[in-house]
């Protein structure tokens, strides 16, 4: 089966040098799937990201980027309980659903209303127990680029492991996640440059449906050679949602993050609080606007999105206004697109075949 995506965006941020933004992306994929007599699944998926877009000022100066590359590309067998996925994939897992500090292997920003990502080459084993606890095994390898919160490279001729268990509990469920990589320290300016650093993460997580929805994320990340303050990094997020019975539905969903960078562990010398809050509310069958804010509390920046979104026969609309401070929240995001300071408003049109 032949499917894609194909998106053409503009945006307007005045107080850039740069003001203009005009860009386009097309995802064509192609998936293949044949089912054996034991109803074994035997599946794959191949996409790539084509993608073109300048930067200028009017009739002044301007930059352009652009580039051909795999989006997807994997092969999956999978049984009643099981699952193997090896190739480029997207990997995402946790509770969190914008201060997401365990945003491991993707770039997913919050704001994004296509969710759109890279994917990281390795190989992803699952096993769904009848109990609806499942285990999760990986192995990366060849992934350079940081990704998430991360402020150091991969050391990609080094594989990346790690697992998770999820478990269910009582109108919810509860996780335990583990990952080790080696970072390089070497194109970071102001701290010792190394090669090869072991970094071992651990996290624990869970959500709960009381009423209201409830989740909390919290990660440790330590790495064995010293860097200061960017030894060890601890992240707690907390979260709650709720759908009020105003017309179609309002959501409202609050979260809030604690994280500290620190040369010792737990020492809680260089905090940060973050605050978030998503408002969406449906207009009809083919109309929604939703809202998103963040706030540093310790820097006093914040950040503002608003989105309107219409859906026609074939495409969809987007009419996006926001406003970036000068430095990046804790977002999680490396999307270019996203980055420009200041007030500013973009349009997008999106068809899918």
């Amino acid at each position: 089966m032949f499917d894609g995506q194909a998106s053409a965006y503009t945006s307007y941020s005045p107080k850039n040098d740069l003001d203009m933004f005009l860009g386009g992306r097309y995802l064509p994929e192609l998936n293949y799937s044949y089912t054996f007599r034991n109803k074994s699944l035997l599946d794959f998926e191949a996409s790539a990201n084509i993608y073109g877009s300048t930067l200028f000022h009017p009739f002044d100066s301007s930059q352009t980027d652009g580039e051909i590359k795999p989006y997807r590309l994997w092969g999956r067998y999978s049984g009643k309980q099981y699952e193997i996925r090896v190739g480029l994939q997207k990997i995402d897992f946790g509770t969190a659903m914008i201060l997401r500090s365990l945003q491991w292997f993707d770039e997913i920003d919050p704001r994004d209303p296509l969710q759109f990502t890279s994917g990281v080459y390795g190989v992803l084993g699952r096993y769904y127990f009848l109990n609806n606890a499942n285990i999760w095994t990986w192995v990366l390898y060849g992934n350079e680029n940081p990704r998430g919160f991360e402020l150091m490279k991969n050391n990609q001729d080094i594989p990346e492991f790690g697992g998770r268990i999820q478990y269910p509990v009582p109108k919810g469920e509860v996780a335990i996640t583990y990952h080790h990589r080696n970072a390089s320290s070497e194109n970071l300016p102001g701290f010792a440059s190394y090669e090869n650093i072991p970094e071992n993460r651990y996290a624990l997580d869970g959500k709960w449906d009381v009423e209201v929805g409830l989740w909390f994320e919290a990660v440790h990340i330590s790495k064995t050679k010293n860097l200061g303050m960017l030894t060890n990094q601890t992240y707690l997020t907390l979260g709650v949602d709720y759908t009020f019975g105003i017309g179609s539905g309002l959501n409202v969903t609050l979260e809030s993050m604690l994280l500290t960078y620190d040369k010792k562990a737990f020492a809680f010398e260089n905090t940060s609080n973050v605050s978030a809050t998503s408002i969406s509310y449906p207009l009809g069958f083919f109309d929604s606007i939703s809202a998103m804010a963040y706030c540093s509390w310790k820097s006093e920046d914040f950040a503002f999105f608003l989105n309107y979104e219409h859906r026609f026969k074939k495409l969809t609309g987007y009419i996006m206004a926001y406003y970036n401070p000068d430095s990046q929240l804790a977002i999680g995001t490396t999307q270019f697109e996203n980055s420009f300071s200041g007030p500013g408003i973009r349009l997008m049109l999106v068809y899918n075949h």
